[in-house]
């Protein structure tokens, strides 16, 4: 009966043990027992406990219960059972490693550190733990079900409804909608809000569905929502750090995102292709361009020699924690120094996913020109602009290529990836193998989303596993992929997601205030076979898109955040917008699409042309709250600061565009049809008696045209979307 119960004592951490153990472990058991009885638990009490597991923990390292000690601290394996040679322990308590323990008392006598040695060969059983009552901490390793019950981490709940509107009552608190915008302001808002652009001074907009429609259609619509997902991407054409220097070929994926938005390319195959559109299709140059999101973040040009290694951790972490958030919503990389605090992401998970990068680099590939406009022309539905017949070179990220070496201490790779204790390459805890965010797994299901490329190919397949992986709903990440991407759909039709924190869906995120209607535009959009405009057309038409902004005190008093949308919210058009609409009223935008970029600020090309240089972003967006690209933006800030007035008051491009509209005007007549027209095309309605009266009085008493034209395209109007 004892033995039974030594047996049962010891099982669980049996298992644990990394050294096969010998015939007689039973008996040797059973005298490290009667060991740690007698004299073991006493000198590791009083000479261990207070530091590792009593009134504290450092390193990370708890001996309270045998599983604790076995685990191990932030530096590793310390005891190893049956093998005291190899346990750190042993190494430490006789001073032959650093640090010396215990560290602030002398060292232990030979009797006492040859007990703990023989126990240690003994298996370093416990008969209980060396603080009462103390459980072993759950290995965070391990991801259970009761991890999966976060909202974020379930599968799609069927949620039975007919329209937007309908979820949106449902949890109104009585409230209803605000009643439905003028139809001018309609126009103007389905405009600005799918194009970046105002109306145009004359158009059929009687039917609003077909002008959504319409605008869907537009090759404006992919220049105004790619803005968008840049920002997510973190994309920039530079290095960054001190040399930041230009990547001259990167522009190909802001037009492979421009492209792909306005096809209407499904979404899951848009992910996919982010991810290694090299191995779905290696001989399509809009494939090889997309993959350039894995390439648009930060790495330096000048380190030494012992940063290599950290630097290329750094440059895969920075794809992974791109990928994580962009893509999931997740904040993957706090996993890469420990387990994340709230999520349950474990550093494993880190590393197993980090893996898929390990021989992934930067390249610069040549493309054949032809093959470039025949690719584009069958894929660019819209009839847009192909890249022009020079453009031979793109920056892709991928394998088997010849890679960009930024830098002269060492190669573009390492050939394995190892989990690092606290991030660091100086403490590595095993090589890992390609594995996925338990969380969001199902178990058994791994080689499901395995991919083996064909024999002689360049590439690994492993970021097309990881691509399998994230699009898979039933199975593996799909249902969250899917909610993350119609979250940020609503937040830019609304200024608001559903969710506030658009790149945290965990813990420390904000909750969906509306979590059935998440779910059922997620499934809507699966259903539609991942397609984005149908998603968008559907939120164009409901009421709560429409609504007016007029202002109600009891709805603000019972739902200041607007979570419940009973209430439409002006919001302020982003740094591009802006610039582009008074390139547009001014009459002088270039609406030439697509190729290499401008840090010119007099471009009369769209904004979304500028070419983005770390190290010297353009002064006039940032004004204006151009994030930097740094890192995956999910929103902008919204500020009101004394340079956004300055510059439309005294740049010199606010007056090449106030004189582009006063020439505009000048045909229109007297000054009263100058004055209808420039609201007409500034703000698409005409003027109030009071506009008129005091636009004329300006005019009669010596302002000039191009004077009163800047005046309006300083209004709040022409930077608020109502």
């Amino acid at each position: 009966m004892h033995r039974l119960l030594v047996s049962l004592l010891i099982f669980p951490a049996l298992l644990a043990a990394a050294p096969a153990l010998p015939g007689d472990h039973a008996q040797r058991m059973e005298r490290g027992l009667k060991s740690f009885q007698q004299e073991v638990a006493a000198l590791l009490k009083k000479n261990c406990l207070r530091c590792h597991g009593g009134e504290k923990v450092k390193s990370d390292f708890d001996m309270a219960t045998r599983e604790d000690l076995l685990r191990g601290g932030s530096h590793g394996s310390v005891v190893v059972p049956f093998d005291a040679k190899s346990s750190v322990l042993v190494e430490q308590i006789n001073h032959a490693k650093e640090p010396h323990m215990p560290d602030d008392q002398p060292k232990l006598s030979a009797e006492a550190i040859a007990k703990i040695t023989a126990w240690i060969n003994d298996g370093a059983p416990y008969a209980e733990p060396l603080v009462a009552g103390k459980k072993p901490k759950r290995d965070a390793s391990v991801v259970t079900n009761e991890d999966r019950q976060w909202w974020s981490f379930q599968p799609l709940k069927k949620v039975n409804a007919k329209s937007i509107d309908e979820l949106l009552l449902k949890n109104a608190k009585g409230m209803t909608f605000n009643p439905p915008a003028d139809q001018a302001t309609l126009v103007r808002r389905l405009y600005l809000d799918l194009t970046g652009l105002p109306p145009p001074e004359t158009s059929d907009t009687s039917d609003l569905s077909v002008l959504t429609d319409r605008l869907l259609a537009s090759p404006k619509y992919g220049e105004r929502w790619a803005r968008h997902w840049l920002d997510v991407a973190r994309f920039a054409e530079s290095t960054g750090f001190e040399q930041d220097y230009d990547r001259p070929f990167a522009f190909h994926y802001r037009d492979f995102v421009i492209k792909a938005l306005n096809m209407d390319m499904p979404y899951d195959q848009f992910v996919k292709w982010q991810l290694a559109g090299d191995e779905y299709e290696p001989q399509n140059p809009l494939a090889l361009a997309a993959t350039g999101f894995l390439g648009a973040g930060v790495f330096p040009s000048q380190i030494t020699a012992n940063e290599v290694e950290r630097t290329r951790y750094d440059a895969m972490d920075d794809m992974l924690s791109t990928t994580g958030g962009a893509m999931l919503g997740l904040t993957v990389g706090c996993a890469r120094c420990h387990d994340h605090k709230f999520d349950p992401l474990p550093s494993r998970d880190y590393y197993q996913m980090l893996s898929t990068f390990t021989t992934t680099t930067r390249s610069n590939v040549d493309v054949w020109p032809d093959r470039v406009t025949s690719a584009i022309t069958t894929v660019a539905k819209d009839k847009s602009t192909p890249l022009q017949a020079g453009a031979t070179r793109m920056m892709i990220c991928g394998e088997g290529y010849d890679p960009i070496v930024m830098h002269t201490q060492g190669g573009p790779f390492f050939d394995k990836t190892y989990l690092l204790k606290r991030g660091s390459p100086d403490m590595k805890d095993g090589e890992v193998q390609q594995g996925f965010l338990q969380v969001l797994s199902k178990p058994g299901y791994e080689k499901r989303w395995q991919w083996q490329p064909p024999a002689g190919a360049k590439f690994s397949g492993r970021r097309r596993s990881l691509s399998n992986w994230i699009t898979d709903v039933d199975q593996g990440a799909g249902a969250l992929l899917a909610r993350v991407i119609v979250n940020r759909l609503w937040q830019h039709h609304f200024g608001t997601g559903i969710v506030a924190t658009p790149n945290d869906f965990g813990k420390s995120g904000t909750p969906p205030s509306q979590p059935e209607l998440l779910d059922w535009l997620a499934g809507r959009l699966i259903a539609n076979g991942w397609q984005l405009k149908p998603l968008h057309r559907m939120i164009l038409s409901s009421q709560a898109y429409r609504q007016s902004t007029v202002r109600s005190a009891t709805k603000e008093a019972a739902d200041p955040a607007n979570a419940l949308f009973m209430r439409r919210v002006p919001q302020r058009l982003e740094a591009e917008a802006i610039r582009d609409s008074m390139l547009a009223v001014s009459g002088t935008l270039d609406e030439t699409m697509f190729g290499p970029g401008t840090r010119d600020e007099n471009s009369r090309r769209r904004s979304i042309y500028f070419t983005i240089k770390r190290s010297l972003l353009m002064g006039s967006m940032v004004a204006f709250d151009l994030p930097e690209p740094l890192v995956s933006q999910g929103s902008r800030p919204t500020t009101t600061v004394a340079p956004q007035a300055l510059i439309l008051m005294n740049s010199p491009q606010a007056r090449t565009w106030a004189e582009g509209l006063a020439r505009r005007i000048a045909s229109a007549g007297d000054v009263k049809q100058q004055i209808i027209r420039a609201y007409t095309i500034c703000f698409h309605r005409a003027p109030n008696a009071n506009e008129l009266a005091e636009g004329a009085a300006f005019l009669q008493q010596g302002g000039t045209p191009a004077d009163y034209c800047q005046v309006l395209l300083s209004l709040n109007e022409m930077v608020y979307v109502n």
